[in-house]
């Protein structure tokens, strides 16, 4: 568990847009210093600037498909931050869409699955030793609806998502005893451009008219939720795989 009067530092990565963004932003407002991770160094340094004036962030430059930068992405959050406390995993891609299992290209495969499953392998496997060096903390991966259920036409993301999940329930086990949480969270439709981008607005509409809520979620929905996870509110919660997608997976 987290001592209450420690510096509260997270480390999100996918934080240039969409879910990662929006729970950067929350975790800000919370009163925790953020890294601001991501692959795409304009984008980041513009959200760097435009949340500058809500709290302590920095933005790290990080391929989390590569060990190397995830490694130094870590220990420059530590160099400049201070020790981790919080992470959220949210980097993620969803690939070509609409091909199936036979027809998809290994080239899609490897890189899918190199980004989203592995990437928060490397994450987590950097992340950890910092929080049980300095009393423990949280992690919450960004998986998916598509990590609790099949998609038919996203092969290599739908086995990334649920990689996502048996590899959240399996570190969690190894390191309850230790002080270190690590939950995930499994979004359904959510209004972030990589939904907008994957889909064309007829495709949307009938997925939202499909939904038993009947709308998009926001990506705030599903920050609001980490931030939970990453509290004391939550501190009998680990190893769990939360759905935020409007009761999506129960119909």
């Amino acid at each position: 568990m987290t001592p209450a009067d420690r510096k509260q530092v997270a480390f999100i990565t996918g934080a240039s847009s969409g879910i990662g963004k929006a729970t950067a932003e929350l975790f800000l407002r919370a009163g925790y210093a953020v890294a601001l991770v991501d692959v795409n160094d304009t984008a980041g340094k513009q959200v760097q600037e435009a949340f500058a004036a809500i709290g302590e962030c920095h933005f790290f430059q990080c391929d989390v498909s590569d060990d190397a930068m995830v490694k130094s992405a870590v220990q420059a959050c530590v160099d400049r931050l201070g020790p981790i406390t919080a992470a959220f995993n949210a980097a993620g891609i969803d690939g070509d869409l609409g091909k199936p299992t036979a027809e998809t290209s290994p080239e899609n495969w490897h890189r899918v699955i190199a980004i989203n499953l592995t990437g928060v392998w490397h994450c987590m496997r950097h992340q950890i030793p910092v929080m049980l060096e300095h009393g423990g903390g949280t992690i919450v991966n960004c998986a998916s609806v598509a990590g609790l259920v099949g998609a038919p036409g996203l092969p290599p993301y739908v086995a990334s998502k649920h990689g996502v999940v048996g590899l959240t329930r399996t570190a969690a086990l190894e390191y309850a005893r230790q002080g270190v949480r690590i939950n995930a969270v499994c979004p359904g439709l959510i209004d972030t451009p990589m939904a907008s981008g994957s889909m064309g607005p007829e495709v949307q509409a009938a997925l939202v008219e499909q939904s038993p809520i009947g709308r998009l979620g926001q990506p705030a929905e599903v920050g609001q939720t980490v931030l939970w996870l990453c509290g004391e509110q939550s501190s009998f919660v680990t190893g769990q795989a939360i759905a935020v997608d409007g009761a999506w997976t129960v119909m």
